[in-house]
């Protein structure tokens, strides 16, 4: 079960808030039992990109064995 301030993966691609499939960001807020959550993404630099509210289909949490790539942001 996803929780607050746990990091999760977008699943879905975002474009109208400059994010891809694949970037990680951290839960700020769970709503409605994990039906969807608010997430924070910010840069490798602390700054942050966006915060959308998404449904819980759009994230996953981050696996065991996974590492983070990074990328430049518009």
């Amino acid at each position: 079960m996803i929780k607050e301030l746990d990091p999760v993966v977008l699943t879905k691609r975002l474009p109208e808030h400059g994010l891809e499939a694949g970037d990680v960001g951290w839960v700020v807020m769970v709503h409605d039992n994990g039906a969807g959550f608010e997430v924070e993404f910010i840069t490798l630099a602390g700054e942050t990109v966006s915060v959308v509210t998404v449904p819980a289909s759009a994230v996953r949490p981050v696996a065991p064995k996974e590492i983070a790539h990074a990328r430049a942001v518009a």
